[in-house]
């Protein structure tokens, strides 16, 4: 029996949504972009299409990943966020699109047309740094992860992207050891209480790097691993600015002021939610 490109991607998106998947349409449509290697625009034109088998097979071997719950960007490789495309393996957190506040913030902190110094804390697949990169032309970075296989993927967008003379990456731990004055520093660390880690989507419970995911008891581990680095490493006149889960922002605060920095403000991702906090050194004024 002959099957159609609109009625494979019809099965295909029924058995998503079946299957709890959150965005059983779109990701039907990659499923069936990759695997039948069509266009967007094949499948609006030409939806009577007939499928050859070794494309329903490619498909069906595509779907049944994605219906065990394994990360759409795990099996297409790659995922989009802020203008570019990173290549994505399961050794890395799959950027998210709240994670792109932190470039605006980046962004936002720069000065104007001046050369300055990003470090990027936690890199995974190097999304932020690079992100950041591209938009400006006179900025150098420091990349820093603990995990080598973190890094190789890092690594290889810059290359792609075309930026790894603008860029050093590092493995370390929070980026101990390491020197400098930054005039930026951006982080997004593993902020997931340990016990809450099993009770998230499969996709990231049972398929992104614990690494990534593990903030400890209370979620704030690396908070307190991170903020007296950071006071050593800012430049003066830098800022910084940490990603934090929801209903962080306040305990995150008041880790800020505790290891001798002054917290600025804290900003809501588009659902509302407190997602990033900033800060500087304090200045002390001699009087």
């Amino acid at each position: 029996m002959s099957v159609s490109l609109v009625s494979l991607w019809t099965n295909v998106r029924r058995r998503l949504e079946a299957a709890g998947v959150d965005t059983p349409v779109l990701d039907a449509r990659m499923l069936i972009e990759a695997g039948a290697g069509v266009s967007r625009l094949e499948i609006v034109t030409d939806p009577r299409r007939e499928m050859s088998a070794e494309q329903v097979a490619a498909v069906e071997a595509l779907a049944a990943r994605r219906l065990a719950r394994e990360p759409i960007s795990h099996i297409l490789g790659r995922k989009g966020f802020w203008t570019l495309e990173f290549a994505v393996t399961p050794d890395v957190l799959t950027p998210r699109p709240d994670t792109e506040l932190l470039v605006e913030t980046a962004l936002e902190f720069l000065p104007p047309e001046k050369p300055a110094m990003v470090l990027d804390l936690g890199v995974g697949t190097g999304a932020i740094l690079l992100s950041v990169l591209s938009e400006r032309p006179d900025v150098v970075g420091v990349g820093v992860d603990l995990s080598e296989a973190a890094l190789a993927v890092a690594r290889a967008n810059s290359e792609a992207l075309g930026l790894n003379g603008r860029v050093d990456w590092r493995l370390a731990d929070w980026g101990e050891g390491l020197e400098g004055d930054f005039d930026v520093i951006l982080s997004n660390p593993p902020y997931i209480a340990t016990a809450e880690i099993e009770g998230l989507a499969p996709e990231v419970a049972h398929h992104e790097p614990r690494l990534a995911l593990d903030g400890g008891a209370d979620g704030l581990d690396a908070y307190r691993q991170l903020l007296p680095r950071i006071r050593a490493m800012l430049a003066t006149g830098g800022r910084f600015a940490l990603e934090v889960g929801k209903g962080q922002a306040e305990a995150v605060w008041a880790l800020i002021d505790q290891a001798g920095l002054q917290p600025l403000d804290t900003r809501a991702d588009l659902a509302g939610v407190a997602r990033v906090v900033t800060g500087r050194k304090r200045e002390f004024l001699l009087g």
